[in-house]
Formats: structure tokens, C-alpha cells, sequence
């Protein structure tokens, strides 16, 4: 019955409200240093199973096909796509973007606890106690960490994730840290916990840190920005057809709800 129609395109008006919401957050993040952008997967329900393709039909042969009919669709993940962004050259000496495999490590605190957290977001900067740390809101510090002498004037990082610094009074360059990235075998299994950072979970498998440029981890290039690898094109796309697919939904949710009104109209004939 036209009952059936209303709860599958109800399904798929829920499911597209939520690849809104995705496409939406993917635009608004355009220009956040690191962000990856997501994807909606879908899945289609339960069916209900008027008769079995291959069943024995009159002369005891099986019919070819069956009567299956659907009931609705629904969203199975979000997925994230961890392809690089464009780069930005600014030539300040804390920023950072990692060319090839890997994430920053950053001290957090995630549901009331002291954790370590990911990141491809590599916009440093030194607080007031010389800690090297995340130019994000928590100012979350690099893990291992950095610490600068409050007399540097120079600060160079290597492909190679070392840290040297030249001092006041002083020609030469002194290695002060190295810089250490971690990968995972699955980076689409991380949890967003906002603030341009990730958190490991069963999914992702452990993090497995090294030395860049070692390991099948990438190299560090200074004075340099990775930014979102959001594709305005591909979105407005996405936004357009998420938005006619939800049109056609609520169509036919009144093409279902006028064949009820028939229905129910018969008895008065």
C-alpha cells in the first residue's frame, strides 16, 4: 500500500537532511587549515519479500524473478577523505604542512582526560612559556615537546622534522627538538573531536609514531599551509542534487499521501 511509499521517502528525506548537514559543514570548513572533507554513504533498508525469485512456478520451473519491494534508505557512515589539500606559502617560520603520510601530535584533553590527538593542521606558535603549541583555541601543545629560549632569533625545521635554532649573540644553529609524526592504517576510522584535531579509535588502529620522512612518513615543509582539501565545485554540485533529491522525496510523499485519500474516499460510494 501507498503507506509503505510514505515511510521510504520519509527515510529518504531523513537520510538527505543529513548529507545537507555534511555538505554544509564541508563549505563552512573551505578555509580551515587541515580539515579533510566528508562524505554521506547510504544504505537501503529491509525489503519485504512478496515472492521468492527462483520459486517454482505452473510447470515446475523457477521464475526468474521475484517481487521485492523496498523500504527506504538510510545513512551507513560519514567518511573522510584524507586527500591533500592545497598548499599555502606564507614563510612563517611556525607553520607547517607535511607533504606525504602522517599527522601532527598535540596534547588535548578529551572527555576530562589528558589524551594525544592528530591533526594535519599545522599552524604553530609559542606560548608564553616558550612550549611550541597549536594555533588553535586550546593552544594544545606539540607532542613530544618543543620548548624555544626566550633569546631566538632564528628558527629553521628540517624536511626531516629537526627542530635548531640560532640565539642572540650566537652564529651557529643548535638543534633544540625534533618533530615527531604518527600514522595509521586506517586514518578514515579517527574521530573529529573539533578544534582541527582527531583522536584514535578502534577503528583507526593505534597510532604508530616516527621520525619524518622514515617509516613511510612524510616530510615537513616549513613556512608552508596545508589547507582544506574542500572542492567548492564538487559541493555546490552535491548541494544542488541533495536538495532536488529531497524534493522529489517530499513529491512522493504527497503522490502517497493523495493515493490514501482515494482510498479512503471509497466508502463513500
Amino acid at each position: 500500500m501507498a503507506i509503505t511509499a510514505l515511510h521510504a521517502a520519509a527515510s529518504g528525506m531523513r537520510a538527505l537532511d543529513e548529507k545537507l548537514n555534511v555538505v554544509a559543514n564541508n563549505l563552512a570548513n573551505i578555509n580551515t587549515q587541515g580539515f579533510k572533507r566528508s562524505r554521506v554513504n547510504f544504505e537501503d533498508l529491509l525489503y519485504q519479500v512478496k515472492r521468492e525469485p527462483g520459486i517454482p512456478n505452473a510447470q515446475d520451473e523457477p521464475i526468474p524473478l521475484g517481487i521485492l519491494v523496498g523500504t527506504g534508505v538510510k545513512v551507513s557512515n560519514t567518511q573522510l577523505n584524507f586527500s591533500a589539500g592545497a598548499v599555502d606559502t606564507t614563510d612563517r617560520p611556525f607553520d607547517w604542512a607535511i607533504e606525504g603520510t602522517g599527522f601532527f601530535q598535540v596534547l588535548t584533553v578529551e572527555d576530562g582526560a589528558e589524551t594525544i590527538a592528530y591533526s594535519r593542521a599545522g599552524n604553530f606558535t609559542v606560548n608564553a612559556e616558550g612550549n611550541i603549541v597549536m594555533g588553535n583555541s586550546d593552544g594544545s601543545p606539540i607532542e613530544p615537546p618543543i620548548s624555544v629560549p626566550d633569546d631566538f632569533i632564528q628558527l629553521t625545521v628540517g624536511r626531516n622534522g629537526e627542530v635548531r635554532v640560532r640565539q642572540e649573540g650566537s652564529s651557529t644553529l643548535n638543534t633544540i627538538g625534533q618533530i615527531e609524526l604518527a600514522r595509521f592504517i586506517n586514518p578514515e576510522g579517527l574521530k573529529q573531536i573539533g578544534r582541527n584535531l582527531y583522536v584514535e579509535t578502534d577503528a583507526s588502529g593505534t597510532a604508530v609514531p616516527g621520525t619524518p620522512q622514515t617509516d613511510g612518513l612524510g616530510a615537513i615543509n616549513q613556512g608552508q599551509l596545508e589547507m582544506s582539501n574542500v572542492d567548492p565545485v564538487r559541493e555546490l554540485i552535491n548541494l544542488i542534487t541533495t536538495q532536488r533529491a529531497f524534493e522529489l522525496n517530499s513529491q512522493s510523499i504527497q503522490s502517497a499521501d493523495e493515493s490514501l485519500r482515494v482510498v479512503s474516499n471509497l466508502r463513500r460510494f
